[in-house]
């Protein structure tokens, strides 16, 4: 017992060390892939001379994720977080050196099998969320987990505005055109590669391993139930609410040009709408763990609905699109972040970091479907029409949350 008590204070400094990494991570990462999506759909259009090809870059980079999620995962079960979160930079810096070979040599296969690369580090930052729960306690685990996703925020700003600095720079060396940016995502992901391999020692989710073994089984069980029901429901809330935001979101840019919209104020709606996704999420955080994860949940959902009706009355205002937008940040953050502790807390030890693996890969594949199928629905029924076909997803999520409690 007494070893027990004075374990209960290092765990507590070690976690306090892993949130300042991952979060530092998740900076890098931002600052990484900022330039690589703003740049990804030029050079697609470029590379293939077919501006309806530009859009492959997302998807494969969205796919990648996807592909890439599993493994990840597998190899954090098995080597730790840090091995695991290391070695999804590490792909995704292969990636990006593809990326600048395809366009020095012109080939639009060899691009795209660089973006898919790239995926991988996407994967990692997934991960690392996940990552930010292994030492965390049940009280604190929504704020945990939410203080990396929050960190997301500061590289997602800082990254899209080093693309003219970095293609300024890029021509002072010698690199292709519309590639300098990518000096900057080299920096970041070997810095990023450095930072978990060396910073994630003790690793975080070994130490709780350790830990959970010096304790009687019988105890670990007791504390640790797996609830398969609940941990299914909450990967269908933080999937269904990330194929809802991604099916409006990447439609909206061409939705608010046809009506008028400038480059500028599409910028506008889009940046918001980030602030929305990440910006508040200690506060998503906070309410998990104080209201409970399901109440958190319903209220990320009932700001998806808030967001689709908003969309069906003022489509055409550019002014309430915007709203809409950060609303749908709002509920996506929300949803996604006490869904992402229902599903840790919800999964015993050994089953943990499997599921969330595939989670990641659910709600990246949904993703990707959800932008290709909103294109369609968009010619279909328009952008109001688009936001309503949302509502049996979010009302479907909502009636089944006795799930959630068993």
């Amino acid at each position: 017992m007494p070893e027990l008590l004075e374990e209960v204070p290092r765990l507590a400094q070690h976690q306090r060390r892993t949130l300042w990494v991952l979060s530092a991570g998740q900076v890098l990462s931002g600052i990484s892939f900022g330039a690589t999506v703003s740049l990804g759909a030029v050079l697609a259009a470029t590379i293939s001379g077919d501006d309806g090809l530009s859009g492959l870059a997302t998807a494969f980079i969205t796919l990648g994720t996807a592909a890439t999620s599993m493994p990840l995962a597998t190899l954090a079960g098995r080597r730790g977080r840090g091995l695991a979160l290391a070695s999804g930079m590490a792909v995704a810096l292969l990636g990006v050196g593809l990326v600048i070979g395809a366009v020095a040599v012109r080939s639009f296969p060899m691009l795209l099998l660089g973006f898919a690369l790239i995926g991988a580090g996407q994967a990692a930052n997934l991960q690392a969320r996940f990552a930010a729960t292994d030492l965390a306690t049940d009280a604190s685990r929504g704020r945990d987990l939410s203080m990396v996703v929050w960190a997301t925020t500061l590289g997602a700003v800082l990254g899209p505005n080093l693309v003219g600095p970095g293609e300024a720079l890029g021509a002072l060396v010698g690199m292709p055109e519309l590639t300098g940016p990518y000096l900057f995502t080299v920096v970041g992901q070997l810095s990023g590669i450095a930072l978990y391999w060396f910073g994630l020692r003790p690793d975080p989710l070994l130490l709780a391993r350790r830990v959970a073994l010096t304790r009687t089984g019988a105890a670990t069980a007791a504390a640790h139930p797996d609830r398969p029901l609940a941990a299914r429901y909450a990967m269908l809330t933080v999937v269904g609410a990330h194929g809802v935001m991604v099916s409006v979101m990447a439609m909206t840019p061409i939705h608010l040009l046809h009506h008028g919209a400038t480059l500028t104020i599409v910028g506008l709606t889009i940046s918001l709408h980030i602030a929305g996704m990440y910006a508040l999420s200690p506060v998503f955080g906070a309410l998990a763990d104080r209201w409970g994860r399901l109440p958190t949940i319903v209220l990320g959902y009932a700001t998806l609905a808030a967001s689709a009706g908003v969309i069906a009355l003022g489509a055409s205002d550019p002014r309430w699109v915007t709203v809409a937008l950060i609303l749908l940040g709002l509920g996506w953050s929300a949803a996604t972040v006490a869904g992402a502790a229902l599903l840790t807390e919800a999964s015993a030890p050994e089953l943990r970091v499997r599921r969330q693996g595939r989670n990641d890969a659910a709600m990246s594949l949904l993703g990707a479907l959800g932008a290709v199928a909103a294109g369609g629905v968009l010619g279909w029924v328009g952008f109001a029409g688009l936001a309503l076909f949302t509502l049996p997803v979010i009302v479907l999520v909502v009636a089944l949350i006795p799930l959630g409690r068993r």
